[in-house]
């Protein structure tokens, strides 16, 4: 996993404070790296516009045409003019090796953004929507510099934001560049170092990017054990027996012993899941929420949970009377999607917002619902989904839109449910759980619009 940060200033401010390493060297070794990817990406010779702005990013583009001329054919466009001491001082030396400078946007093979990168705080005028739009609408490799243009360090961004293909961003990876909008922008994501090592440039941070490479699966290795040994998840299933089906199938294929369906009436359910009326007293772990609906009266629920089991929350059950009667216990996965997030906020007297609201600042709102209930542990989903308890935060960017189909949460609470009666701490189940899930969708080779639930349950097999 790595760190992510929400500001990069005081990183470089500790480079000139106590590496002795000047802003200059910092823009130098900037360019450097993106000039070394470009090489290693591109055949010589192509055509490359370079658009930059009057401040420090733009500096960082001008200082990178000097390095790509004469080995490609690059155009560099100052569309707002100098303004900075860099931006003057980069200028002067792409003067004099020759570079070329045009007064407007060129047609080219591939087109770099270095107009704002992570300074942009503002919005855009007329001016420069009217620049953004004709970039997006090159055909082009799109590269941008440190962060797209119209993208905020906070994850919030102008509609008119540069669309990228790659980012080359500086030093370490920024926060905002994976809030759930930022996902339609970033593109592939590279790090370019700035003169020293990012272990040596980078503090520690309480925010994580979780790599593919994180995923621990619950494969087996002692000999001398049996179904017990690997825990029994009982799922309360209500009045869309479907939701806990999908649920307890998933536990089961991702390594739980036992898998017991909860239900007030029979069910036909898969042969390889167990049904009772009762919660059995091998129980480990409890998976509650999913197509929940009214089938239990609140009577029968505080039987089932009159224990100190852990407990994983979905769907239905967040607007259920009962939800606040459960929010502070001990052992608790809440793995809500937005709207049922904004639910749980207003329920807990944390925050009335709407969607939009939500979404424009998921980060925030993340951090303070963990600040009133530490103990629980909350898989927020999204584009990126956010997975946090008390004062560490993840995030996991590897999903998709193969995932935007009614079930595939059943799936991802059954992986997380199954780690849980496993023995797995609630954090880390939801971290591997949400990788597993993101990693069976990215198996399954199905056009976007035809993975299901089964598919993902059948893939975590592959993993």
């Amino acid at each position: 996993m790595q760190n992510l940060f929400t500001e990069v200033g005081s990183l470089d401010q500790r480079c000139y404070n106590d590496f002795a390493l000047s802003e200059d060297i910092l823009m130098e070794h900037a360019a450097d790296g993106m000039a070394d990817f470009i090489h290693n990406q591109y055949s010589d010779h192509e055509h490359i516009c370079i658009v930059c702005g009057a401040g420090n990013n733009g500096a960082d583009g001008i200082a990178l045409a000097r390095l790509l001329h004469r080995d490609f054919d690059v155009s560099l466009y100052l569309s707002f003019g100098v303004r900075s001491t860099m931006t003057k001082l980069q200028y002067r030396r792409a003067e004099a090796v020759g570079v070329k400078f045009v007064d407007e946007l060129q047609e080219c093979d591939i087109l770099i953004d270095a107009l704002f990168g992570s300074g942009f705080s503002r919005s855009f005028d007329e001016e420069t929507k009217e620049l953004l739009q004709a970039m997006n609408d090159l055909d082009a490799d799109k590269i941008a510099c440190d962060m797209p243009s119209g993208l905020r360090l906070d994850g919030t961004m102008e509609d008119e934001s540069f669309i990228a293909d790659v980012t080359l961003t500086m030093g370490a990876l920024k926060r905002g560049m994976f809030s759930d909008a930022a996902k339609e922008i970033v593109g592939s994501v590279y790090v370019i170092d700035l003169g020293v090592s990012r272990k040596v440039y980078e503090r520690t941070s309480n925010w994580k990017l979780l790599d593919r490479e994180d995923l621990h699966l619950p494969f087996r290795y002692e000999q001398d054990s049996h179904k017990g040994t690997y825990g029994h998840l009982s799922v309360i299933c209500g009045e869309k027996p479907g939701a806990s089906i999908m649920t307890g199938s998933a536990a089961l294929r991702f390594g739980a012993g036992l898998v017991t369906l909860i239900s007030n009436t029979s069910e036909q359910i898969p042969y390889a899941l167990m049904q009772s009326h009762l919660l059995p007293e091998t129980t480990t772990a409890i998976a509650l929420g999913m197509g929940l609906g009214t089938e239990f009266s609140n009577e029968e629920l505080l039987s089932l949970l009159d224990n100190e089991l852990p407990l994983l929350l979905d769907a239905d059950i967040f607007a259920h009377p009962l939800f606040i009667d459960l929010i502070n216990r001990k052992h608790l996965v809440l793995t809500p999607h937005p709207k049922e997030f904004t639910t749980i906020l207003r329920v807990c007297g944390l925050a009335d917002i709407d969607i939009q609201e939500l979404q424009h600042n998921r980060f925030y709102y993340v951090e303070l619902f963990c600040r009133a209930y530490p103990n629980a542990t909350l898989v927020l989903k999204g584009a990126n989904v956010i997975i946090a308890q008390c004062e560490s935060f993840y995030i996991n960017p590897h999903g998709s839109n193969l995932l935007a189909k009614g079930g595939s949460g059943d799936v991802l609470g059954g992986l997380i449910a199954a780690l849980i009666a496993q023995g797995h701490t609630t954090i880390n189940a939801a971290i591997h759980g949400s990788l597993a899930h993101t990693a069976a969708a990215a198996a399954v080779e199905k056009n976007s619009y035809a993975l299901t639930p089964g598919d993902l349950i059948e893939a975590v097999t592959t993993l």
